[in-house]
C-alpha cells in the first residue's frame, strides 16, 4: 500500500470545492489536505485563508493523495482527466461531483482500472448543511475508506448512499433544488414587501420559516403532508393561501422543473 504525502486532494477550487475543503478542515489537519487550481489569485487566496497547500500542477495534486477529488464541472473533464491519467493508480479512490456522468464513463476517460466514487453535493455545504448522496461499489471499497468516505461528506452536512441509477434523481432531489427554494423565498418575501415589510425583515422572516420547516420535516418524521395540515385551520388564513397555490400549479411547476432538470442530466451522459 502506498504511503501517500497527504490523505485527501482537490482539482479545482470552485464554490463546491471549497465548501468542502472548509469542511474537511473540522476533521483534517490542513497538513493532510493538498489542492490544485489554475487561478493563480483564486490559489494564493485559499492557501492562505486556510493553511492547506496548493500544489503546482494537476498532476502534482493528484500523485500525492490517497482520495483525489475532481472538483470540476463535467465539460471540463476531457481536459483535466488527460493531463492526471499517467499518475493515478488502482490504489487511489477517485470522487467526482459532476451531474449526469456514470462511473464507467469516468472509468472510460482514465483508459484503465481506477476506482471511482459518484457523488451529488449541494451548494448548502457552505454552511455546513450539505445534503451529498454518494454511489459507489462497496467490493471494491475497504471498510476503512468507506468509514473515510463517510467522514469526508459528514463534514460538511449529511450523506446518503445511492445506487447509481438512482443518481440522476438525487441530483433533481437536493442539487438543483437549492435554487428553487432560494427562487421561493425571494418571491414569499417580494409578496410580504408588498405589503410593507421591510426587505431585510422578509428575508428573515421567510428564510428562518424555511429552515424551520425543513428540520420540523426531518426531526419529526411525520408526513409533509399532516405537518401541512397542521398549519391549515378550517376556513382560515393558511387554506386559502394553500388553495391559491393548487389553482396556480405551484406542485406541478416543480414537478416540471425536475422534468427539465432530469432530462438536461440525460444528456451529460
Amino acid at each position: 500500500m502506498a504511503q501517500w504525502k497527504h490523505e485527501i486532494g482537490f482539482i479545482g477550487m470552485g464554490n463546491m470545492g471549497y465548501a468542502i475543503l472548509k469542511g474537511l478542515l473540522k476533521e483534517y489537519g490542513p497538513e493532510q489536505l493538498i489542492f490544485s487550481e489554475p487561478g493563480e489569485g483564486r490559489r494564493e487566496s485559499v492557501a492562505k485563508e486556510t493553511g492547506v497547500a496548493a500544489a503546482p500542477d494537476n498532476a502534482a495534486c493528484a500523485s500525492s493523495c490517497h482520495y483525489l477529488i475532481l472538483a470540476v464541472k463535467p465539460q471540463m473533464f476531457d481536459a483535466v482527466i488527460p493531463g492526471i491519467r499517467d499518475v493515478v493508480t488502482e490504489e487511489q479512490v477517485i470522487i467526482y461531483l459532476a451531474p449526469g456522468i456514470t462511473r464507467e464513463s469516468v472509468r472510460e476517460r482514465f483508459g484503465k482500472p481506477c476506482r471511482v466514487v459518484r457523488t451529488m453535493p449541494n451548494t448548502p455545504a457552505l454552511v455546513g448543511e450539505g445534503m451529498t448522496g454518494v454511489c459507489y461499489d462497496q467490493k471494491e471499497i475497504s471498510g476503512e475508506e468507506q468509514e473515510t468516505l463517510h467522514r469526508l461528506f459528514t463534514s460538511f452536512g449529511k450523506m446518503v448512499l445511492v445506487e447509481e441509477h438512482l443518481m440522476d434523481a438525487v441530483g433533481c432531489a437536493s442539487g438543483c433544488s437549492p435554487a428553487y427554494v432560494y427562487l421561493f423565498i425571494e418571491a414569499l418575501a417580494d409578496s410580504a414587501v408588498k405589503y410593507g415589510l421591510p426587505r431585510a425583515m422578509a428575508y428573515e422572516l421567510v428564510a428562518q420559516t424555511v429552515l424551520g420547516s425543513a428540520k420540523m420535516v426531518l426531526e419529526t418524521g411525520e408526513h409533509p403532508g399532516r405537518l401541512k395540515d397542521m398549519v391549515c385551520s378550517p376556513g382560515g388564513t393558511t387554506i386559502e393561501g394553500v388553495s391559491a397555490l393548487e389553482e396556480y400549479g405551484m406542485r406541478n411547476a416543480l414537478i416540471k422543473a425536475t422534468d427539465a432538470s432530469y432530462a438536461k442530466s440525460m444528456k451529460l451522459k
